[in-house]
């Protein structure tokens, strides 16, 4: 008799529902929303990864939150994944992934990279004509760990249920505490205590993931095997170009490099090996510019002229803007200045990209041509699929990236900078076996490589436990993985790294 698959429940579907009632006296009906009810589809799939036939069950459902009386308060949206014919759940890994925004849904990983489907782009990552169609994806993880992709409140199809704020939830804090909720209720629901566990964040995701890793351990007593933080940002003054912050301003110099190398616009010299003038680069950075930064308005003039020649030459752009912008380029300048004389732009999350603005004046670009580029193949293919494939039903708009969440509150935090590395550092040191990957893209000038690197070298961890965080780096940009060589070694790092977190 086969065995029923672990996250097996009973079908009642009903996304969001409402019953009429009339007045006394009055022809007009009133509408009265009703609670949600709790909802799987569920669906029998094949797929061939790295050459093997991997049978799998997707879920495709929502769990209700609710308070400990059964008041409920959130509907979650969720997608999750696993291989059939598992006997032992206690040598199957569950990795629980979601994106970042905050504001984003959990389809960039969801159809990017882990699951077992993904968005056809072309090889370097950009998109195809419309109509968007999506491919089995041989470099899915699907044959190493089942899957679970979150929505957390207001991305996706979660809602906080009628009669409740959705704001309540729109918060640092408050965040971590209901995926953390869910991520136990899930666990609980589909007996998956027994496996190992790890989770995986992208962007803002790494933000949430770092703060479960102390939520979940100090609050559900759930100790992970392993984290794996997609283009990372943990600590927020790496990020804010800020009066009187010079940090990020040295951070993102090495990515302004990268970003010059791949339009060439360095010198013969430094466009000759991206790796020899990523480090040189670094060196600048961290020495001489750091060192001038620091010294602000004292800094002779001789010192201010040749740290902008030098930082002209890593960047691409005129010594002349370099000296006009007080040696400090944002990432607005950056962006806009560097093919401005070609009456183009640079991409944020990935700067391979280009942008064409209504005109060449002005600081910063009209819009991100990268984020333009993928917006729509990744909208279309997920509303198709799940309704298709997924046999889930619903009316509600599926938010991609919404602004809904905002503003987002960081109301424990107000006043300093958003830093969860300390969270991260403290859950490494009460559970020794929590491992972290990190995975960062050239490219990326939303979450720039060095300031990861910043981060992770100033996180304070024993020296016996630093080896328990590995790092790589993508010649692509903040989604690495929509670049097809940068998908196929992130497959590699990512199935290594579970599979080392969970051997004894």
């Amino acid at each position: 008799m086969k065995k029923p698959c672990v996250l097996c429940a009973v079908v009642l579907f009903a996304v969001s529902s409402y019953s009429q009632e009339t007045k006394p006296g009055s022809d007009k009906p009133e509408f009265k929303a009703e609670f949600p009810k709790e909802v799987v589809q569920e669906s029998k799939h094949t797929v061939t990864i790295d050459g093997k036939s991997v049978s799998y069950t997707a879920i495709a459902g929502n769990l209700l939150l609710k308070e400990e009386n059964g008041k409920p308060k959130a509907n979650i949206f969720f997608v999750a994944y696993t291989k059939e014919g598992t006997t032992d759940l206690s040598k199957r890994p569950i990795t629980f992934s979601f994106n970042g925004g905050p504001g984003s849904s959990s389809v960039w990983l969801h159809l990017g990279v882990l699951g077992p489907r993904r968005v056809e782009l072309d090889d370097n990552g950009f998109p195809l004509p419309p109509p968007y169609r999506l491919i089995d994806n041989d470099y899915s993880i699907l044959d190493v760990t089942d899957l679970c992709f979150i929505d957390p409140v207001t991305t996706g199809y979660s809602r906080a249920v009628p009669g409740e704020d959705d704001r309540q939830y729109h918060g640092a804090q408050e965040d971590v505490q209901s995926v953390g909720e869910f991520i136990r209720l899930f666990t609980t629901r589909y007996k998956r205590w027994p496996s190992p566990k790890f989770l995986i964040g992208e962007s803002y995701g790494t933000t949430r993931a770092a703060g479960l890793s102390g939520f979940l351990q100090q609050n559900e007593g759930m100790y992970l095997n392993g984290i794996m933080l997609i283009s990372s940002i943990l600590n927020f003054e790496t990020a804010e170009f800020d009066p009187g912050n010079d940090l990020p301003f040295i951070l993102y110099v090495p990515s302004y490099t990268a970003t010059a190398w791949y339009h060439k616009k360095l010198g013969a010299d430094l466009q000759a090996n991206l790796q020899t003038t990523l480090q040189a680069s670094e060196a600048f950075a961290r020495g001489e510019y750091a060192s001038a930064l620091m010294q602000g308005d004292s800094l002779s003039d001789a010192d201010r002229k040749s740290v902008a020649e030098k930082f002209a030459k890593f960047t691409g752009v005129s010594q002349d803007f370099v000296e006009r912008s007080n040696l400090r380029l944002t990432l607005g300048r950056f962006t806009k200045e560097l093919m401005r004389n070609e009456h183009r732009t640079v991409g944020r999350l990935d700067s391979r990209f280009i942008g064409i603005d209504q005109d060449s004046a002005g600081e910063n670009p009209d819009y991100d041509p990268s984020y333009a580029a993928i917006i729509g193949p990744f909208t279309a293919t997920l509303n198709n699929y799940v309704r298709a494939d997924l046999k889930y039903e619903s009316d509600l708009p599926y938010e991609i990236l919404t602004g809904r969440v905002y503003p987002w509150s960081f109301k424990n935090d107000e006043n300093r900078y958003y830093d969860v590395a300390q969270t991260l550092r403290n859950a490494m040191t009460q559970n020794q076996n929590l491992k972290v990957f990190v995975a960062s893209g050239f490219y990326d000038l939303a979450t720039p490589y060095f300031a990861t690197k910043y981060t992770f070298n100033h996180l304070g961890l024993d020296a016996s436990m630093r080896n328990h965080v590995s790092m790589d780096f993508f010649e692509a940009g903040h989604m690495m993985y929509i670049n097809k060589p940068s998908l196929m070694q992130l497959k590699k790092d990512l199935a290594n790294f579970i599979n080392a977190s969970t051997s004894h």
